[in-house]
């Protein structure tokens, strides 16, 4: 194994904070970009698990074992944390995971072991071994303090970038909500707790979405009420939506997560400021991803490109904002490694292709009207134009 010097700076980057005069033009405000894609792996969590990782060495010494579940990105993260802080890493991922994925964890010598059709099913062979390795820690993919505190860095420097402007709003994508944890951690921090953060996801992954409904005392629509359900074992009190049935659905199955943390779902909810989830269809998610690729020259995952949704669409970001107009608006490019040219491509093809078949008004994931997309937000169902190439 590759072994460095132990570091006396965090190991990740401090990403720009980017003014796109393309997303203003269309959305009426100021709007920044957090370029978390140009971390060393890829994304936004290698800093939280660098983070973890450095604090794991700190108490258990050089030998100790990181065993991480990921859907993808968190081990990516791991394998490229381990590997510069020198211990020993191993990643469980599913066996959907791509070629690429495992590539780049090989080449950043982590042992890599597949199995399971999705994260839930990772992370239970993952504690499986862990139990038998006493030298062994599990790292955590996005339900963890320690993680929240490293992603809460860039919030920090969001606020050192902006010279103390408070944003209006500040935009992410929620898969188990690691990223929002730490965005909700490091607002507090820097005296933001006010400021209103927007989560997206897609349909087939909207466990969080699905989870501050049924938990915030908002009526729940009766396409959610078939939905699985679980108690939290950490809050006993949180209902959990398991949507592990619909991510096989879903093109961005790279917010892979069947349920949220229940630690970052309960920071949201006693949060001081609001909170705001919104779930969108996969298309939207394309269309947003090959718009950015061809606005700024940028490859990102769709699970990044949900973000930017409301960024390429100004009427979704109308609704959001329908009692007040933002001045500025920050959007969390969290990255991700999955993506390619080809995966543009087929982006492009499947935008191109025309719905088929008559729609169930009352589907969660059809369209509410032809023409349009489907948007679900903690009020209710919008019908917003599709705004497509």
């Amino acid at each position: 194994m590759t072994t460095v010097s132990e570091p006396t700076q965090p190991l990740w980057i401090e990403t720009p904070l980017l003014y796109s005069s393309h997303i203003s033009s269309i959305i009426g405000c100021s709007a920044y970009l957090k370029l978390e894609n140009l971390q060393p792996s890829h994304s936004f969590k290698y800093r939280g698990v660098t983070h973890f990782i450095q604090e794991c060495k700190s108490k258990h010494g050089p030998d100790v074992h990181c065993i991480i579940a990921s859907g993808g990105n968190a081990g990516l993260a791991a394998a490229c944390a381990a590997r510069r802080i020198g211990v020993k890493c191993t990643v469980y991922i599913p066996v959907t995971a791509s070629q690429r994925v495992l590539d780049y964890l090989k080449k950043e010598e982590a042992e890599v072991v597949a199995h399971g059709k999705i994260y839930a099913e990772a992370l239970s062979k993952a504690k499986e071994a862990a139990d038998l390795d006493a030298k062994a820690v599990m790292v955590p993919a996005y339900d963890d303090p320690v993680l929240w505190e490293g992603h809460a860095s860039m919030v920090d420097e969001i606020a050192a970038q902006l010279s103390g402007t408070k944003p209006d709003a500040i935009f992410c994508s929620v898969g188990g909500g690691g990223l929002l944890a730490g965005i909700i951690v490091g607002c507090k921090r820097v005296g933001w707790d006010d400021v209103p953060i927007v989560g997206l996801e897609t349909h087939g992954t909207s466990c969080f979405y699905q989870s501050m409904l049924r938990n915030s005392g908002r009526p729940v629509p009766s396409y959610l009420r078939s939905r699985e359900y679980m108690l939290s074992e950490e809050h006993s009190d949180l209902l959990l939506a398991n949507v592990a049935p619909t991510l096989p659905l879903s093109k961005v199955s790279c917010l892979a997560a069947s349920t949220p943390s229940a630690g970052a779902l309960k920071l949201a909810l006693e949060r001081q400021g609001p909170v705001r989830p919104l779930s969108i269809p996969d298309e939207m998610s394309m269309d947003a991803c090959c718009k950015f690729a061809d606005d700024h020259k940028l490859l990102v995952e769709l699970a990044c490109s949900t973000t930017l949704a409301p960024a390429y669409s100004s009427s979704l970001f109308s609704n959001i904002f329908r009692t007040s107009r933002p001045k500025n608006v920050v959007f969390l490019v969290c990255g991700g490694f999955n993506v390619s040219l080809d995966d543009m491509q087929l982006y492009k093809q499947t935008l191109k292709e025309p719905a088929t078949g008559e729609v169930d008004k009352e589907a969660w994931w059809g369209p509410a009207k032809e023409g349009s997309w489907s948007v679900f937000h903690e009020d209710g169902r919008w019908g917003i134009p599709a705004e497509m190439p």
